[in-house]
Order: C-alpha cells, then sequence, then structure tokens
C-alpha cells in the first residue's frame, strides 16, 4: 500500500528536486536554462509540499516552500500534483500565463530528459556516459525519497522513529554520496557526504548500484557477498533498509 500524499513529497522534492542535479550533470539540460533571463516556477499543494524552482545560468535550484516567483502552480489536493507528475492532469498556473510557453517547451523538455535517466531503457545505458548519469540521477532519487517516506508513510515513520540521531552516509564508491539526517525520528537528505556520520553505507560500484536500483540484484545477497558495505552503528542502517523496502513500491 502507498500513500498519496507521501508520493506528493517524494515527487516533489526526489522527482522534481533531482532537475538540480540533472542540470549539473547533463549539458542539453543545462543548455535549456542558459541563454534566458532567470525564471522561478513555485508548486504549492493544499495540505502538501510546496517548492520554489529556480533556473538561473544554466542551473536549478530547490527551496522550499514558495517564494518570490515568476510562474506560480497551486494543486487542490496530492492527488491532483501526482497526476501532474504522472501525466494525467495538466497544471494550471495561478500567476505567469505570460511565460507558458517556458512551462510548455523548456520545462517539460528537462522533465522528459529526467525521465528519460530514471526509467532508462537497456540501450541508452549501454552508452557509460548515459549510465554514469542515470546511475548517479537515481542515486540522489532514491536517497531524498527515503528521508520524505521516513517523514510521511506510517510504515516508514515507524522505522524512523528507531533511528537514533546523527548523520549516516550512503554512498557509491566512486560516485555520490548522500547524507541521511536523523534527528527526533525525522529524517532529512543532504546531497553530500556528512563530515562526521556515525554509520556509513556504501555500493561497491556503479555498476552493482544500478542493478540494485533497477531491482537485478538482491541487497541482502550483496550484502552477504561484501559488495554492500556497512559500518559504524548498524541499527540505524537496518531501519533505513527496511525504509528503503518502501521506496521501490513508491518509485515503481
Amino acid at each position: 500500500m502507498t500513500d498519496a500524499k507521501t508520493l506528493a513529497y517524494i515527487n516533489m522534492y526526489a522527482i522534481l528536486g533531482t532537475l538540480e542535479n540533472l542540470c549539473e550533470l547533463d549539458p542539453k539540460a543545462s543548455a535549456l536554462v542558459a541563454d534566458r533571463k532567470p525564471i522561478s516556477v513555485a508548486f504549492e499543494v493544499k495540505d502538501g509540499p510546496s517548492a520554489t524552482l529556480t533556473f538561473k545560468n544554466g542551473k536549478c535550484r530547490m527551496d522550499q516552500g514558495v517564494k518570490d516567483c515568476d510562474i506560480k502552480i497551486p494543486f487542490a489536493s496530492c492527488e491532483k500534483f501526482n497526476g501532474m507528475i504522472d501525466g494525467t492532469v495538466t497544471p494550471i498556473p495561478s500567476k505567469g500565463f505570460i511565460h507558458i510557453k517556458f512551462l510548455l517547451d523548456v520545462f517539460v523538455k528537462l522533465t522528459d530528459i529526467l525521465t528519460s535517466y530514471l526509467r532508462p531503457s537497456e540501450e541508452d545505458l549501454k552508452d557509460p556516459e548515459f549510465f554514469n548519469i542515470s546511475t548517479t540521477l537515481l542515486f540522489y532519487t532514491i536517497t531524498v525519497a527515503l528521508a520524505q517516506i521516513g517523514n510521511h508513510d506510517e510504515i516508514g515513520k515507524f522505522s524512523a522513529s528507531h533511528i537514533i540521531d546523527g548523520d549516516i552516509m550512503m554512498s557509491i564508491k566512486g560516485g555520490p554520496k548522500s547524507t541521511i539526517r536523523a534527528k527526533n525520528g525525522h529524517l532529512v537528505t543532504i546531497k553530500q557526504a556528512p563530515a562526521d556520520p556515525r554509520s556509513i553505507m556504501e555500493f561497491g560500484s556503479m555498476q552493482l548500484a544500478n542493478d540494485l536500483f533497477n531491482g537485478k540484484v538482491s541487497a541482502m545477497a550483496q550484502i552477504g557477498e561484501g559488495t554492500i558495505t556497512m559500518h559504524g552503528m548498524i541499527n540505524m542502517i537496518d531501519n533505513v533498509n527496511r525504509i528503503l523496502d518502501r521506496v521501490a513500491l513508491y518509485l515503481a
């Protein structure tokens, strides 16, 4: 079972939030927002998440909440927002109609590029550069989704409540790193390594991580083989792994 509100938080911060990393890693995405006046798009979901995406100088930044924005798109429910993400609902801006071309052209192109990386074809993954970008973006999406599930999904909240305060580092050897910061049962993902982690979970290679993310190998089997290594407070990682099991349900 999944929850529409939890999914909305994942779609906002884990999916749309990965546009930040897409513009850092993919030259085509960066070029789409490079030679234009800075523009910001705010999404506000009733009884759900809100965030503002700012596109400037070929980069993207997400801030929580509705900031000063050029375009504002409200949603009456989490279900409506989730519908925009899966393509069944057409959003209507309450502000910024003069910028509608940006939404219909540039923003759609950016999300299409992101989708190609998050749901790659086997043929695309044969290209080494595409493979590395895809795996990195999947990693960031999953680690952010993990925190959203730990904060909003009932089963995830139970596991999060058993994680002692401190930083957990999740990483891919030779690749990206994220911090899962736990405090009073609340989780925050920071897309960089912590200074002083209490526990570490590292995937042995980009190939292994990609196989795990796409369900081709078992995490438990890889832990047994030593290709996934864990250090420090193992009970923290045990509870993170329980939440990770929920990630696959929401991102399926």
